[in-house]
């Protein structure tokens, strides 16, 4: 099929784009990977599209203050690449190395990805998982900051209103001598994922095989990213020998539904094998840190 028809805006500026939106009330097209799809499938049919790609300063990654924020043109397979960004935070790549196809990701944005909200992606759950938040502005109410927490509203419904663009994210770095990972099952490489799971785990510098902090995010098991804080269930570990109070928590805080691609109860099953292997990687991760 091809797209129902529709004005283009190729913005100049952000001035120029923010007005642009405001006037026609149409879509923003960064990266374009969910949006130009749903455009041809006609799922989508705004009344203008307004490009953000010539608009500059919107390309930049920048690391410092306690994080790594990214503009809304920074594509996946440039974030995934960047070296500071992945000395600052392993997390962003690790995470990122799973997202759809190289191919995709050459072109993809990651804020553009956190816009589309789609609860079987990976960077929203990571975004959710680290405490960030996205900025978005407009013409007529300026610039604000949304968190993670109430950025992701529903299954393809965020909290920016029809007249922002989000121009940034901001991923902040994990506590010092945290360890990290994601982990997630597809049925081919490429493919949305069953389910994922991403950790963040800090063990004790005095004993690296003691945790004295954890937290997961999940996809695909809700119908907005699922981030669990397992700090107190983690506690009796070293003595319980496994992550079985952390798996029961994150068993009873997320609802999976059963689709095409498999039923509900093999996600929940997923989501504890995974949730177990993530948090592994990551206590490994951070032990090493902690050893180093």
């Amino acid at each position: 099929m091809k797209p129902a028809p529709f004005a283009y805006h190729r913005a100049v500026g952000l001035d120029d784009a923010v007005e642009a939106l405001a006037a026609t009330g149409g879509k923003v097209l960064a990266g374009g990977q969910s949006l130009v799809p749903l455009l041809s499938m006609r799922l989508a049919a705004p009344a203008a599209l307004v490009d953000l790609n010539p608009v500059p300063g919107l390309d930049v990654i920048e690391v410092g203050d306690g994080g790594v924020r990214i503009g809304a043109l920074v594509r996946h397979a440039a974030l995934e690449r960047d070296e500071t960004a992945y000395a600052a935070n392993p997390l962003l790549r690790r995470t990122l190395r799973h997202v759809a196809h190289a191919t995709i990701r050459n072109r993809g944005t990651t804020v553009g990805s956190l816009v589309h909200a789609d609860p079987a992606a990976e960077m929203p759950a990571v975004l959710a998982l680290l405490g960030g938040y996205v900025e978005a502005t407009s013409r007529d109410r300026g610039t604000r900051r949304i968190a993670a927490g109430k950025f992701f509203v529903g299954p393809l419904e965020s909290a920016l209103a029809p007249d922002e663009i989000a121009v940034s994210a901001f991923f902040p770095d994990p506590p010092a001598g945290a360890g990290t990972s994601w982990v997630e099952l597809s049925r081919r490489h490429g493919d949305y994922a069953m389910v994922g799971v991403g950790a963040v785990v800090q063990t004790d510098p005095s004993d690296p095989g003691a945790v004295v902090s954890a937290s997961v995010a999940l996809i695909s098991v809700g119908l907005t990213p699922v981030v669990v804080g397992l700090t107190d269930a983690v506690a009796s570990r070293p003595s319980a020998g496994g992550w079985d109070d952390a798996v029961d928590l994150v068993t009873s805080a997320i609802e999976p539904e059963s689709d095409i691609h498999a039923s509900a109860e093999y996600r929940g099953h997923l989501a504890r094998v995974l949730t177990a292997r993530a948090l592994d990687e990551a206590a490994r991760d951070s032990a090493s840190r902690v050893a180093a």
